[in-house]
């Protein structure tokens, strides 16, 4: 067995393990910061799909993220709880959004790319900031949580599990996909698109599904966030929260399987930890993210995928 793979076990094995010891310490509360950071290591990965993989610099995907959420908020209201159809409603609602936003902002590229995945995203959020009977600019608060049959997910430990069975799929899903065809053909048109399209692959398709999928993932992470709040806003949907998800994803590592996941652990653990320190934690958790940043060009997940990290300079 591999460091690497060792290294895997051992940390999904302290994931299992955490409910079940955090109240023997006093730690009840980081049950549910936890199940947060492993939501935005989900949002960060699927941008890292994009991003990463595909080479695509969206500044966009927090629309995804918001879509999701609403969804669930917009489906609560009507009545309907079953998290078996409103988070797959979210997934297709985000899919969607991806899709017909995707197709023409990949006919794009460079500064012209990131620019049209922001117009399109500014416009998405201010579509919902002018749905006041969803509470507008204020967003709004769920009164329950989505339902699975067998399980409550007002109970902490009982939804953690869910996030983390959830994320454990997704990672599976990933890596499956990026050891397909598919991944290396995604991964041959980011590195010389010229050059696959000449050979055949079709690179616009490529990416236009890459995006698409990323959008799913960003809209099923949105929906669990909602359900972690019990409330939505339109400032899910801002360009600052795409902009932090992207700092994930350049902290972790770009391209690499766990960047998102160690970009969202790193950030949110230090936000964290210096909010409780100053009221003026942005300067310092600035400071540490270039220390990060310098440390660990290629992401802090490249620490511990080195193999693959060779590979990417050959």
């Amino acid at each position: 067995m591999t460091k690497t793979r060792l290294g895997i076990f051992l940390v999904l094995g302290l994931l299992i393990a955490f409910p079940l010891v955090a109240p023997s310490f006093g730690f009840e509360f980081y049950v549910s910061f936890v199940r947060r950071i492993l939501i935005f290591a989900l949002a960060a990965s699927a941008l890292n799909l994009v991003l990463g993989y595909g080479g695509l610099v969206a500044l966009g995907h927090a629309a995804f993220f918001g879509a999701g959420a609403y969804v669930v908020g917009i489906m609560a209201d009507a009545g309907i709880y079953a998290a078996w159809v409103v988070w797959p409603v979210a997934m297709a609602l985000a899919a969607l959004l991806a899709c017909i936003t995707g197709a023409i902002s990949l006919r794009t590229k460079g500064v012209y790319f990131i620019m049209i995945t922001l117009a399109f995203a500014q416009m998405i959020y201010y579509l919902f900031i002018s749905l006041r009977q969803y509470g507008g600019e204020d967003g709004m608060n769920l009164y329950d949580y989505s339902s699975l049959p067998g399980l409550d997910l007002s109970n902490d430990v009982q939804f953690y599990y869910v996030v983390l069975a959830i994320v454990v799929v997704a990672f599976l899903v990933f890596k499956q996909l990026m050891e397909s065809r598919f991944g290396h053909a995604l991964r041959g048109a980011k590195e010389n698109p010229s050059r696959m399209q000449a050979l055949g692959y079709p690179v616009y398709g490529i990416q236009l599904v890459a995006y698409t999928l990323s959008g799913a993932l960003m809209g099923l992470a949105g929906a669990l966030l909602a359900n972690h709040n019990l409330f939505v806003s339109p400032s899910l949907m801002h360009w600052t929260q795409s902009a932090d998800l992207i700092i994930m994803v350049l902290v972790g590592g770009m391209g690499l399987m766990f960047g998102g996941v160690a970009g969202a652990a790193v950030l949110l653990v230090l936000e964290e930890i210096l909010r409780n320190w100053t009221e003026f934690w942005h300067l310092p958790l600035g400071v540490l993210l270039l220390i990060v940043v310098f440390a660990a060009p290629q992401g802090l997940a490249s620490w511990f995928d080195k193999k693959r990290v060779s590979n990417d300079n050959t």
